[in-house]
């Protein structure tokens, strides 16, 4: 099937991966979309996306992270949240960090799985619960690598200022093609700007055409 591509908003906010995440089984967001935008992101990622707070926010795309085989979720979530979380049918982690933006700091997908440093003493736990092979990095020399890069199962694109050594580390362990990019005029926060899997992309509705042509050159499997 063709990758599909659309322009999204959730609450009026062009910064749709604040709210949710995508992986090729699923999508978790924090707010409900208006009806025509939930019949668009089910079209595009090929998923119906499961609604639910967490940590009582609708953040849910800052402070979760996940997999085909696996969530992971900060020590701040609500128990309600985690029985709604666990209607998918995957493995729930709850990371007893004082770095609750998991987010942030995990950029992963069914391959592999970067996190930052400062979840490093949970490393085994994540590696359990995503089923992956988990190496430390940064992405543009920074630790909040989950919101510098935005990665799916046929690519990873990465902050502006990435080194080559980094997107070589990813490249190694996520196995897909990274290169470097912006999301909505200009914008190095990848993850903020767009919801991805192998399927199809929604991206912020102020993204520019040049950029769109760069994050089709990234996750469109040729």
């Amino acid at each position: 099937m063709p990758f599909k591509f659309s322009k999204a908003k959730l609450k009026g906010d062009p910064n749709i991966g604040l709210y949710g995440f995508a992986t090729e089984s699923y999508c978790l967001l924090g707010t409900a979309p208006q009806p025509s935008m939930l019949k668009t992101m089910k079209k595009v990622i090929g998923v119906k996306p499961l609604v639910t707070s967490l940590s009582g926010t609708e953040l849910l795309g800052i402070f979760a992270a996940g997999n085909s085989n696996g969530i992971l979720v900060p020590k701040i979530v609500e128990e309600q949240e985690i029985k709604e979380i666990k209607k998918l049918g995957l493995n729930v982690e709850v990371i007893n960090s004082k770095r609750t933006a998991l987010g942030n700091l995990v950029l992963c997908n069914d391959k592999g799985c970067v996190i930052s440093r400062g979840l490093s003493r949970f490393k085994d736990k994540i590696e359990d619960a995503l089923g992956v092979e988990i190496s430390i990095g940064t992405v543009a020399g920074l630790s909040i690598v989950g919101s510098c890069a935005a990665a799916s199962n046929t690519g990873c694109l990465c902050h502006r200022e990435t080194k080559e050594k980094e997107m070589k580390l990813i490249e190694s362990i996520l196995k897909v093609k990274v290169d470097i990019g912006t999301v909505g005029y200009g914008s190095p926060y990848i993850n903020s700007g767009i919801i991805v899997n192998s399927k199809g992309i929604l991206y912020s509705d102020t993204t520019t055409g040049a950029e769109l042509g760069r994050i089709e050159e990234v996750f469109v499997d040729e």
